[in-house]
């Protein structure tokens, strides 16, 4: 069997799938609290513009953008997108099963058990909002560090065309466009804490309680 057909039809036995869902999981592991927190803060503080003034709202804005220590918490959700880019790569990999089950791993199983539950909304959820998931991280790292990417504007400092390409990165962190997309970003930003959540409760499964990492 080539390396291709493996990866085709028994992608448990790949190698390279091997090493990137060791990368994933302790990446996901180490970042578990950090994405959780940013996901439920960042679907609330969406609709930070309806509660004007509110002392609540904006201690979760601080946290959200620095984590309420100024220059440092820049820093911290620099590397922390850094992560979740590295786990939306590694989980886009990892998550494809099999030519057998891929339609299988689409949905979740409500009526199993809680462990099969858990594996079925991590890898569900973690695959249809992966182009939510990708999109805050890279929109992320542009507004923790922009200095990274200047780089793009350093060939011609009077590039609209880049210039409002981040405009745009930055707008779509947000997504404050109208009520609609409002609400559909705070829908989905409930989704990363659950990735936290279920890969967690995984991540406990298999290193404290000896278990499979699969159900």
């Amino acid at each position: 069997m080539t390396p291709w057909q493996r990866w085709l039809h028994h992608p448990e036995h790949s190698p390279t799938r091997q090493v990137l869902f060791q990368i994933h999981f302790w990446v996901g592991a180490a970042a578990s609290a950090y994405v959780f927190v940013m996901g439920l803060s960042g679907a609330i503080i969406v609709f930070r513009n309806l509660a004007p003034g509110s002392i609540v709202m904006e201690r979760l804005v601080q946290v959200h953008t620095v984590w309420m220590s100024g220059e440092r918490g820049h820093t911290l959700n620099a590397v922390g997108a850094l992560g979740l880019i590295v786990l939306c790569v590694t989980g886009a990999v990892v998550w494809w099963p099999g030519v057998q089950y891929w339609r299988r791993s689409l949905r979740i199983e409500w009526r199993a058990r809680f462990p099969r539950i858990s594996w079925d909304a991590h890898s569900a959820l973690g695959l249809w909002f992966l182009p939510f998931l990708t999109m805050w991280a890279i929109s992320g790292l542009y507004l923790a560090q922009p200095a990274l990417f200047e780089v793009l504007l350093r060939f011609d400092p009077s590039d609209r065309v880049v210039d409002r390409g981040l405009f745009a990165l930055a707008a779509l962190h947000f997504g404050r466009f109208n009520r609609v997309t409002e609400v559909v970003w705070a829908i989905a930003g409930v989704v990363p804490a659950a990735l936290a959540f279920t890969g967690v409760f995984i991540c406990c499964r298999r290193v404290l309680w000896q278990k499979p990492s699969h159900p």
